[in-house]
C-alpha cells in the first residue's frame, strides 16, 4: 500500500543512518521525536572520537524515547530498537538477523565508517532499507549511499543548504541519484509516516 506525500510503504524493515560532524544535534533531535513505538530497527554510524568510549550513547538515550544500545559482536537485532556503532569499530549488519563488529583498517579515515554500514545492509534489506545521510565534513556515506540505491533501498539525504558542515550530504548526491533531500523537519515527517505504514502493513 502507497501513500502519503512520501509515497512510503509498509513494506521496509530497516532504517540506517549515517552523519559526521555536525549531525549530532539532528540525531538527538530525530530520536527525541520518533515514535515510542516505532518498530524498525534503526543502526547509527557517526563518526566520533575513537578513545572515548562512554557518554555518547548515554547522551542520546536522554532525548530517545527508545532503547539505544552499543551492540556486542554477533548480537541480535531487535525490532524497535537503536543500534549505535561503538567507538573505533566497523559496525556490519550480518544475514540471520545480527550485528558484527570489527577492528579492520580505517575506510575514508573513520573507523566506524558508515559506507561499511551502509553496504552491509544494502546487502541484507536490499529493497526494504531505508538510508539516511546526515551533516558531515567528508565522503564518508556517499558510496553506501549508491550500494543502497542500487539493491533498491530508499535513500535520504539531508539538505546540504541546512546541513552545518555540507560534504557529507553532498558527496552522495554528487554519486546518486538520491531519493529525497529533506530538512530535518522533513525527515522527521518522513519517519512518522513511515512509521504508519509499517504499522498498518503488520498482520
Amino acid at each position: 500500500m502507497i501513500f502519503n506525500k512520501y509515497k512510503v510503504s509498509g513494506k521496509y524493515k530497516a532504517v540506517v543512518v549515517g552523519g559526521s560532524a555536525g549531525s549530532f544535534q539532528v540525531i538527538t533531535r530525530i530520536l527525541s521525536e520518533l515514535p515510542k513505538d516505532f518498530p524498525l530497527p534503526m543502526f547509527l554510524c557517526l563518526h566520533r572520537l575513537k578513545h572515548v568510549r562512554h557518554g555518547f550513547v548515554e547522551a542520546l538515550s536522554v532525548k530517545s524515547s527508545k532503547p539505544v544500545v552499543e551492540p556486542c559482536d554477533k548480537e541480535p537485532i531487535k525490532r524497535g530498537y537503536i543500534y549505535l556503532a561503538p567507538a573505533n569499530y566497523h559496525m556490519s549488519i550480518e544475514l540471520g538477523n545480527s550485528i558484527a563488529l570489527s577492528t579492520e583498517e580505517m575506510e575514508n579515515n573513520s573507523r566506524p565508517c558508515i559506507d561499511y554500514t551502509f553496504e552491509t545492509a544494502a546487502y541484507v534489506y536490499r529493497d526494504k532499507l531505508v538510508g539516511i545521510l546526515l551533516s558531515g565534513a567528508n565522503k564518508d556515506g556517499a558510496y553506501g549511499m549508491m550500494r543502497i540505491k542500487q539493491k533498491g533501498g530508499l535513500t535520504i539525504v539531508q539538505d546540504p543548504e541546512e546541513s552545518t558542515i555540507s560534504t557529507m550530504p553532498s558527496a552522495a548526491l554528487a554519486q546518486t541519484e538520491v531519493d529525497l533531500v529533506l530538512k530535518v523537519d522533513g525527515i522527521i515527517e518522513f519517519l512518522s509516516e513511515l512509521d504508519r505504514a509499517c504499522k498498518m502493513a503488520l498482520p
